[in-house]
């Protein structure tokens, strides 16, 4: 794996630290997210991660972004990382999930009490807004991108499309089993993660601790456990509330409504070995829907971790054109 370079050495640390509080059908719930860059920055990136996975994943991203200009936020959906977990599970689903995008978008790009120095600059014109999301931060963004009246500018999906095929439905079904489990140290969650993760690509050791590190709570009794809640798993077999799937049972759950209302330059990541974005899939998107580019990372499965330079330049290319 590259080194990831810098335009200068003040590349940022560590991310800022923030929640908000977003409604649900039975009450409100806390919603965390970090943030890199300028806090008033105008060209924002949301960054948003697959079904049990957290905001910690794009550390890398969106350190390298926000030393070139962009202001880079990263949302815990609920039920991860450090966002609150529902005390209804059926809650759990597209339609919350988009109402917590909607409000992260609405405080991030609230108005902020600024300079005449940074208004003379411009820092008074509009916000530019670029998602990336994996897997189902993926999915997230290409429904928000769908509907009337949407800010996104541009859009990048990190290993899914407008079919989700049932064999890659089956096979997270299948890697959910277990959920819930107790590891007796960080190390054990470490090999937790190396084995359930594999597909996803190579990491450096120092990678594999962080990601441990920031996907594990330690218990009262001294246990670890994953940074998620286990009912999360069967989130995606609907929509929930007003986010419908599509009917095409026999090739998979399919988004094709969403992406045919797509209208923002999108990006399409695709590790050469996922089940779960297929070349078909590709093939068929570029026919239907907006301005598509493809870039595919191969020995890669689902999902590519975005961690590596290979697999952050094409995406920062995109995002900073």
């Amino acid at each position: 794996m590259g080194s990831i370079p810098s335009p200068g050495t003040n590349m940022p640390r560590q991310p800022r630290l923030n929640h908000l509080f977003s409604l649900g059908p039975h009450g409100f719930h806390r919603i965390a997210y970090t943030e890199w860059g300028d806090p008033d920055g105008r060209h924002i990136v949301v960054c948003v991660h697959g079904l049990t996975r957290n905001s910690r994943d794009f550390d890398e991203l969106a350190a390298y972004l926000a030393v070139r200009g962009c202001r880079v936020v990263c949302m815990d959906v609920v039920g991860r990382g450090d966002s609150d977990w529902l005390d209804n599970k059926s809650d759990y689903g597209f339609a919350q999930y988009l109402t917590d995008a909607a409000a992260l978008l609405a405080r991030v790009t609230a108005p902020r009490e600024i300079s005449l120095l940074r208004r003379l600059q411009g820092t008074n014109e509009g916000h530019r807004i670029d998602w990336v999301g994996t897997s189902m931060g993926g999915l997230i963004g290409m429904m928000l991108a769908a509907k009337s009246g949407s800010t996104l500018r541009r859009l990048v999906l990190n290993d899914v499309g407008a079919v989700i095929p049932w064999p890659a439905l089956a096979r997270l079904k299948l890697a959910s089993i277990g959920e819930g489990a107790r590891f007796a140290s960080l190390g054990e969650v470490e090999r937790h993660l190396r084995e359930t993760c594999a597909t996803f690509g190579p990491l450096k050791d120092e990678q594999w601790r962080r990601l441990a590190r920031h996907g594990s709570r330690r218990r009262d009794d001294g246990t670890y456990a994953l940074a998620h809640d286990p009912a999360i798993a069967g989130a995606m077999r609907t929509g929930g509330g007003g986010v419908e799937f599509g009917s095409d049972f026999l090739v998979g759950i399919d988004v094709w409504q969403a992406w045919d209302a797509v209208k923002c330059p999108t990006l399409v990541l695709r590790g050469a070995e996922s089940d779960l974005l297929l070349e078909s899939t590709v093939r068929r998107m570029q026919q239907r829907g907006p301005r598509l580019k493809l870039v595919e990372f191969p020995g890669i499965g689902h999902a590519p971790w975005l961690m590596s330079e290979d697999q952050i330049r094409p995406v920062a290319d995109f995002i900073l054109a």
